[in-house]
């Protein structure tokens, strides 16, 4: 089955369980799914992998909205409970991330191949390991490491 079929699946589940609070959160994924499909630079068929990206981005765009959340004290806690529990729900579609430690392995080695040392190619760099292990690993880390390993001079 595939990604799409199986969010079509689980709103279907969550309709029938009159769960609605599963199904507006699928709902609205499936409106971002969309207005991917239908945006004028959007060419192709929507294939799981662009669905699963837009899954992605919409997960960063709630854990950063958390962040204005916490400032918003009282009010702001029950927006953090809802928007975790879409986070979670959402993230149950998402493949799991490589942890730190397989994700520096993967700096390290892509450090000995590509021959960076150079501090200002951190970009570079990250470059050559996104490209590989897009959506296995976490972007943020991958800088982390990397400017630790290129900055310290552990390469």
């Amino acid at each position: 089955m595939t990604f799409l079929e199986t969010i079509d699946r689980r709103l279907r589940e969550a309709i029938k369980a009159r769960d609605s609070r599963t199904a507006d959160v699928l709902r609205m994924l499936k409106t971002r799914i969309m207005e991917r499909r239908t945006a004028s630079s959007f060419k192709g068929e929507m294939t799981d992998e662009i669905a699963l990206e837009v899954t992605a981005t919409y997960v960063k765009q709630l854990t950063k909205s958390l962040e204005d959340f916490e400032k918003g004290g009282e009010a702001g806690r029950a927006l953090i409970e809802k928007t975790q529990w879409e986070i979670d729900l959402l993230s149950e579609y998402l493949p799991k991330l490589l942890d730190e430690e397989q994700t520096r392995a993967i700096v390290d080695k892509a450090i000995e191949e590509s021959g960076i040392r150079d501090p200002k190619q951190v970009g570079r760099l990250m470059g050559v390991v996104m490209k590989d292990h897009k959506g296995s690993v976490d972007p943020a880390i991958v800088r982390r490491i990397a400017e630790e390993k290129l900055g310290s001079g552990d390469a």
